[in-house]
């Protein structure tokens, strides 16, 4: 058996085209979220590399979020839970104070053109066309989170094929269970803005009311912007809380 050859950049160390190697079978779908990859021995056997190396470039990948050790147990693909970031924010709870997690609606999906902010967060080409997503989150049947969600439609096309009923209350996993699309990281933004008519209705809020919006763009294994999204609440549920030491 012949050793794999580490391409890439020869002028980057040996670890980091080891670390640029992994990261394209997990890009590919080789390596699945949630899956654990092969040992550090099996990795050193393949490459054909100092298991110092192997090591070097496995901890680069867990520094960086995409991979996780877990003891006695193995290095698994990192799958991250995004829906918890807006929990952080506010407070949903039920007309008994209890906490509960926000069920779904789809309120359409359609292909558009995507505007110059979409495309440019998307980083698509020119004549490039977006699925586009409204969609919203309540608790007891009360609007809490209003979205909006854009997607390239060269790899999510066949969202617009399924029954929006059976989307499930997650998006992430339905991305890559029917498009083979895997989300690894995100980037958001916070900003607080005034509820015109159409958000006052859908929020059940005062038109002017204080809203806060939410602006994030998910990236893949392959740092592509695979999603741009953006999620509104009213500004009272909103709170802001961290632990300086």
């Amino acid at each position: 058996m012949t050793t794999p050859s580490l391409g890439y950049d020869v002028r980057l160390p040996l670890y980091q085209r080891l670390r640029e190697e992994m990261l394209a079978r997990i890009a590919s779908g080789e390596w699945t979220p949630g899956a654990p990859i092969p040992t550090e021995a099996e990795l050193t056997r393949h490459y054909g590399v100092a298991i110092g190396t192997v090591r070097k470039a496995v901890d680069t990948l867990v520094n960086e979020g995409l991979l996780l050790r877990s003891q006695g147990r193995g290095t698994f693909v990192r799958r991250p839970n995004f829906d918890a970031s807006l929990a952080r924010f506010f407070r949903q709870v039920n007309a008994r104070g209890g906490h509960e997690i926000p069920s779904s609606r789809i309120l359409s999906k359609s292909l558009r053109t995507p505007s110059k902010t979409v495309t440019d967060a998307l980083e698509l080409g020119e004549g490039e066309q977006v699925v586009h997503m409204e969609r919203l989150r309540m608790v007891e049947g009360r609007a809490l989170f209003h979205e909006e969600i854009w997607l390239p439609a060269s790899r999510f096309s066949a969202l617009l094929e399924i029954d929006s009923a059976s989307f499930g209350e997650l998006l992430y996993p339905l991305y890559e269970r029917q498009c083979g699309q895997c989300i690894a990281s995100a980037k958001e933004t916070l900003t607080v803005g005034a509820a015109d008519r159409a958000m006052a209705d859908t929020l059940s809020i005062e038109i002017g009311a204080p809203v806060v919006s939410i602006e994030r763009t998910a990236l893949g294994y392959d740092r592509s912007p695979l999603e741009y999204r953006l999620s509104r609440a009213a500004a009272d549920g909103f709170r802001y809380q961290i632990d300086i030491s």
